[in-house]
Formats: structure tokens, sequence, C-alpha cells
């Protein structure tokens, strides 16, 4: 008799990404890319309708992060520096390996971070040309002159460093290390070769409409900040 050929790998597929949190990953990036843009063509009003929107998306991300899906909580992917040097000598568990993995977490937070400040100077930033931001009469003119200057210069090409950077490490991963990221980011799973308990994001009705209902009150919020010149 002959033997029977071997089945393949069994795989799981786990919710990591809730719709929420794909959805503000791909208007971010959006409007990151069309941010640049708009500042290159000096198409100012333009540049800052993005600049609110982003400030909604960021002010989301950061509520998210604590009641979004698991995946997307910063209990589940923020790890210290011991984490970290364990993944990178390929020493991490396979739970570090499934939502953002101790180095990505780093990216992840050094975006957010760096984005924020991006959207604040820019809100106290005063050319005395062109533009104004709602905040540059409320703060001190040294601040106003700092954010300014950060904006325009360090900051713009610190935020295209790291964008720069975050795509050649989809690069990486997908070409050396053949795993591939994006897919996971479009349609919220991820297939693990290995089935284990592993927790899975909630993304049911819910939890959407209550991503929806936060967004809202963020994108208000970012509203309210645009009015405060004058």
């Amino acid at each position: 008799m002959a033997p029977h050929a071997a089945s393949p790998a069994s795989t799981t597929r786990v919710r990591v990404w809730d719709l929420p949190t794909r959805l503000f990953h791909w208007a971010l990036a959006v409007c990151v890319i069309a941010l640049v843009v708009t500042a290159k063509a000096g198409a100012m009003d333009w540049h800052f309708r993005l600049g609110y929107t982003t400030l909604a998306l960021l002010l989301f991300r950061l509520v998210w992060g604590f009641v979004g899906g698991y995946w997307s909580r910063f209990g589940s992917f923020l790890r210290g520096p011991v984490a970290v040097m364990a993944y990178v000598r390929g020493r991490a568990g396979a739970h570090e390996r499934i939502g953002h993995n101790p180095l990505g977490s780093l990216s992840v937070l050094a975006m957010l971070l760096v984005l924020l400040l991006q959207v604040f100077t820019g809100l106290m930033s005063d050319d005395a040309i062109s533009f104004t931001g709602p905040l540059a009469s409320r703060v001190p003119g040294a601040w106003s002159s700092w954010a300014t200057d950060w904006h325009k210069n360090a900051g713009q090409w610190l935020v295209i460093a790291l964008v720069v950077l975050h795509v050649l490490a989809l690069a990486f991963y997908a070409v050396v290390k053949r795993e591939r990221l994006v897919p996971a980011m479009v349609t919220g799973d991820k297939a693990l070769a290995t089935p284990q308990a592993v927790p899975q994001s909630r993304d049911d009705v819910g939890r959407r409409l209550l991503g929806l209902v936060l967004f809202a009150l963020c994108a208000g919020l970012s509203v309210w900040v645009s009015r405060l010149q004058g």
C-alpha cells in the first residue's frame, strides 16, 4: 500500500486587527502622505484641513489604545528593553510575534509621538506670511517661534524618515523573513502555523460602533481646536 501523503500543516486564523484599527492605519497613512505633498506644494488650506484630520485620528488612537481590540491595546504590545533585546536575539515568545513585535511596538510609539509633536507644533506655528496656527496667539512668542522652525524643518524630515523606515521594515520582513505584515492590516486576520491559545481582538458590531462614536468625539474636539484662532 502506498504511503499517505503528508497533510499540509494546519493553520489557525486569528482576528488581530479590529476594523477601527485598520481604518485608522490606512487613513493616517493617506493623511501623512497628503500632508507632505500639500506642504511642498504650498496648498496650506488643505494642509491645515489634513492636519486637523490627523489630530482627530491620533486622539482616537490614543483612546483606542486602552479600549480597543486586544492586539490594539498598548498593554498588549508595548515592551521594555529586555523584551526588545530578546526579540532581536531571536528568543521572543510566540505571543510577541502575533500583533506588533517588540521592535514594531517601538516604531508605533515613535510614530505616534512624532506625529503628535508635529501636529501640535503646526497648531502653534506662525510664519507671519501665509499661515497662523489656532494656538499661535495663545502661547508665548518664543514657543510659537520654536514650533514654527521645528515644524517646517526638523519635524517634517523626522516624519519622512520614520515613514521611509516603516516601509523598509515591511519590505525586509516580506523579502528576508518571508513574513507579510500588510495583509493582516487589510483583512484583520493572521494565520498561525501552530494552533495555540491566542486572544482574539473583539471586532463585532458593538465594538465598531464604539469606535465610530469615539472618533466622532475626537473629530469634534479637533474642530473645536481649529476654531480657537482669533
